[in-house]
């Protein structure tokens, strides 16, 4: 008897079945997160997606290796729609950069067996956070593959190598940055608004070097006019 072979979807189901976040602050996070990392990487060749499975290989039948991180930044790879993220289809580039923030179900071992998986397919920098006990730690790959350096809040600032962005510990809790030190805006913050923001602020500088370029204008005309009565013998101070 032949037997028909498997769908892709059956191989590779776009859900896992799981929610995005157990809770609200989990949520937030995971928002902040994709939305800065998609304004930050917007004129990149870039792919940032939040809760997407990741198939890093192919396989004839189920179950497929496969993981859902929190966030996960794919450069080399363009923004689009994606049911989930099948690494053959991607010119075979894994995910760089995963985000995990924890929830209270979430274990150190079910953290552990995550981290391996990212080891063995490509990831080159991990980046967990568990709200609730304000514990941020990362793993960031060596030059060797197999070597890995642990992030712990002991190197907090710390900056991502790929990314740029800072992240730093205060008594709230953990805060990122932009490479332009700007904090990660809330996910309720319009990236129009801060995009508004920016603006205002460039034109005020320009303005302001607009007068100063003005102002110099005006005294090496008035210096060149003093020149010249100078040269004609006119004392400006009797004028």
């Amino acid at each position: 008897m032949v037997q028909t072979p498997l769908s892709s979807q059956t191989l590779y189901p776009d859900s896992d079945g799981k929610p995005m976040a157990d809770n609200t602050e989990q949520y937030e996070w995971i928002v902040r997160l994709a939305t800065n990392l998609k304004h930050l990487l917007k004129d990149k060749i870039a792919f940032v997606a939040g809760d997407l499975l990741w198939y890093p290989v192919q396989v004839s039948e189920p179950p497929a290796p496969c993981q859902a991180p929190d966030v996960m930044v794919a450069f080399g790879r363009p923004m689009g729609y994606r049911g989930s993220y099948k690494q053959w289809e991607e010119d075979n580039i894994a995910p760089q950069v995963v985000f995990e923030i924890l929830s209270p179900k979430n274990t150190r071992r079910e953290m552990a067996q995550k981290q391996k998986f990212y080891e063995n397919y490509g990831v080159l920098e991990a980046y967990y956070y568990d709200p609730q006990r304000q514990d941020f730690w990362g793993f960031v790959r060596e030059d060797s593959e197999d070597v890995f350096t642990l992030i712990t809040a002991l190197y907090l600032p710390w900056t991502s190598p790929l990314l740029q962005i800072r992240f730093e510990r205060f008594e709230d809790g953990l805060s990122v940055f932009h490479p332009d030190g700007e904090l990660f805006a809330d996910p309720e913050a319009s990236m129009l608004e801060r995009d508004e923001a920016r603006s205002e602020r460039d034109e005020a500088r320009s303005e302001r070097d607009e007068a100063r370029l003005r102002e110099e204008e005006a005294r090496v005309k008035l210096s060149q006019a003093l020149a010249k009565l100078q040269e004609l013998g006119i004392d400006p101070d009797v004028l």
